[in-house]
């Protein structure tokens, strides 16, 4: 479970957007569970050995990490717009009561936001994969226990982030979130082009 929490914890392109949705009070629940559970499809698989197969496929990589990186590049800019939005508008956005985004287009941001980013697959499925050898055949406990981790985190993340929708009933709170996720995105979308 640490190991798992250690890798997720991170601020990222998921982590920002579980948290803007609880900040939202969207469809929490649901985010949070498609973020768990995807991380515990990839957490089984690395630990199952898809890692080895993945090497078979060398056109996979590029791929996955150019898409990637394309889709951070359009969600950072979208957050830039809505920084730069203004007041009247940054304070429709800050009403956790105002309208509710369509419930498929925030399904398939988090689905992109999830298994579009190379770095999911590198730590749920080659690190953690890596490390479950050590185990043995303890590893479907090790899987479990990162997998749980993942539930723990996405789950108070979502949940948590209530606790700061009166300090998000300010425009200029939601201006510098957006502001931050523009820099996590597009600094993980040029970390992916330029491999540093």
């Amino acid at each position: 479970m640490a190991m798992g929490l250690s890798l997720i914890m991170p601020i990222g392109a998921q982590n920002a957007f579980v948290l803007k949705q609880g900040l939202r009070n969207e469809y929490i629940f649901t985010v949070c569970l498609m973020c768990a559970l995807s991380d515990a499809v990839l957490i089984v698989a690395g630990v199952s050995g898809f890692a080895r197969v993945a090497a078979w496929l060398p056109w996979a990589e590029p791929v996955m990490r150019y898409g990637g990186a394309a889709f951070l590049a359009w969600y950072g800019f979208r957050s830039l717009r809505a920084a730069l939005r203004s007041d009247a508008a940054l304070r429709a956005h800050a009403e956790a009561d105002s309208e509710r985004a369509p419930f498929g287009r925030i399904a398939l941001a988090c689905l992109a936001l999830t298994w579009l980013n190379p770095h999911v697959y590198l730590d749920t499925m080659v690190l953690l994969g890596s490390v479950s050898s050590q185990f043995g055949e303890q590893r479907a406990a090790f899987a479990a226990g990162a997998a749980s981790g993942s539930f723990l985190f996405f789950f108070s993340l979502g949940y948590a982030a209530r606790w700061l929708r009166p300090v998000f009933a300010r425009p200029l709170a939601w201006r510098v979130l957006d502001g931050v996720i523009v820099v996590v995105m597009w600094s993980i979308a040029w970390r992916l082009v330029t491999g540093a």
